[in-house]
């Protein structure tokens, strides 16, 4: 698999895709979702694995998002995420509310196959009063009085994450972040960028198959070096916690946001030299 440049990955994603992406705390694919904002996209439906963060919050300010499905939207310890809250206020994206075991429970469906998959634990909760697509029935193995809620698959149309390693067969290397892997095998098609490429198969490599994602499930990779930022990616380089707290100042505003964008989203160099 030759690997593209990020730009080049983020035209493969239309107008209007469900794209899910990884949390904040996993593999989340910050230069593709700067790339999207560069290439002008617009109505994108988010999918949170489980919740939503930076990328979320950077598509949604700069106008490329319609619509939100999640457990949650913050930039974490920066605190909320400004310009979904902004987004929200003012009507221009919708949010469908969800909890994190729900989030997964709904993608494992569509990674198995099947047309819905059961849980239990939000039964009690208000939240089954907003989502009329989870189904509430009698536990068909009991004799009564078990309810169990049944959830529908959710199968992303694009599937968005970082990874360390890809091999020339596209193979690609998560570690232990298995929800990109549910990711990759849930979506109908699987976009990755990489810090870089490796000559050896990572299914054949003893050490690193059991975090390795195969290629069967990955479309297209870009080379993206510190593609992960401002998250961490592994053990290769850290979260950045100046650059979240400087985000989470300038979103604020409509004004600090359209700065943040020049500086580190248009101005592709002055973002690579923030990330070294």
């Amino acid at each position: 698999m030759s690997p593209l440049d990020v730009d080049a990955l983020a035209a493969l994603v239309p107008d209007g895709a469900l794209v899910a992406m990884p949390p904040d705390n996993s593999l989340t694919p910050g230069a593709m979702a700067r790339a999207l904002v560069r290439a002008g996209k617009r109505g994108l439906r988010l999918v949170g694995v489980p919740v939503s963060g930076y990328c979320a919050d950077l598509l949604i300010g700069a106008g490329c998002v319609a619509s939100v499905q999640t457990s949650g939207v913050s930039l974490g310890e920066a605190g909320f995420a400004p310009r979904f809250s902004a987004a929200l206020a003012a009507g221009r994206i919708t949010v469908t509310d969800a909890t994190c075991p729900a989030m997964h429970t709904m993608l494992q469906a569509a990674e198995k196959g099947v047309p819905f998959m059961p849980l239990r634990g939000i039964i009690g909760s208000d939240i089954l009063a907003h989502r009329p697509d989870w189904k509430v029935i009698d536990n068909p193995f009991a004799d009564g009085g078990d309810p169990i809620v049944l959830l529908p698959a959710l199968q992303p149309e694009i599937g968005l994450f970082h990874a360390q390693l890809v091999d020339p067969d596209g193979n690609v290397y998560v570690g232990r972040r298995r929800e990109c892997a549910t990711i990759a095998h849930a979506s109908r098609r699987v976009l990755v960028t990489v810090e870089r490429t490796t000559d050896r198969n990572l299914l054949e490599d003893e050490m690193l198959s059991a975090g390795t994602v195969s290629g069967t499930y990955v479309e297209a990779v870009a080379i993206a070096e510190r593609g992960a930022w401002p998250v961490a990616l592994l053990e290769e380089y850290g979260f950045d916690s100046a650059h979240f707290a400087e985000y989470a100042r300038l979103a604020r505003t409509e004004e600090g946001f359209q700065t943040y964008l020049q500086r580190y989203v248009f101005n592709t160099a002055s973002a690579k030299v923030a990330a070294e």
